[in-house]
């Protein structure tokens, strides 16, 4: 028995011969090899933890962002957009916990006009307010945080009726650096 390969199978030639000796006998046609497949081994790959996910609202749930700490020497609790300190006669304009203009000084409340502490919001601001009370006397900047007591450009050798006097250029700033809203806490 002769074995010949065709296409890559083992064929064995057995030698027949058909009834008709002029044609050649066909070859069976050709089967397809069952495909043997050797085991693999899956590598292992080490687990990695994964960080978590944020935490995403429901559609009634709000989310509390925690206000990062104030910096060293603000002594405001964190969170605030301006701090005031009547001890040392200093203020401070903040943004994410970061202290973005100051310490700027200060003078605040005279005798019988002292300036209230605690935490408030902005409520309004004119850049050219005038008093009510005291003469039309002029208060630029101003930005009030607690009903007639706001920020504004003032003495800073003399107390003022309640009021947070600034320089100029502090004034200018905390009129640029905040907004409706913003907390201010002033701190004994």
């Amino acid at each position: 028995m002769r074995t010949r390969v065709l296409a890559g199978l083992a064929i064995a030639s057995l030698g027949l011969v058909s009834a008709c000796a002029s044609t050649p006998t066909a070859a069976p046609a050709p089967t397809t090899p069952p495909v043997t497949t050797t085991p693999t081994t899956l590598s292992t790959v080490p687990s990695v933890p994964m960080p978590p996910l944020p935490k995403v609202a429901a559609a009634n749930e709000t989310i509390v962002k925690e206000a990062p700490p104030p910096p060293a020497g603000v002594p405001c609790d964190a969170g605030v957009d301006a701090c005031i300190d009547l001890s040392a006669n200093k203020s401070w304009l903040l943004a994410d916990g970061v202290v973005t203009f100051g310490p700027a000084q200060i003078t605040h409340g005279r005798p019988g006009w002292e300036t209230p502490p605690g935490t408030f919001h902005v409520g309004w601001k004119d850049i050219d307010h005038k008093s009510s009370l005291f003469d039309d006397a002029p208060m630029p900047f101003s930005v009030f945080f607690n009903g007639g007591i706001a920020f504004h450009q003032g003495s800073l050798s003399d107390p003022s009726h309640g009021c947070i006097h600034l320089s100029w250029a502090a004034a200018e700033a905390y009129y640029n650096g905040l907004a409706v809203g913003d907390t201010v806490q002033v701190v004994p």
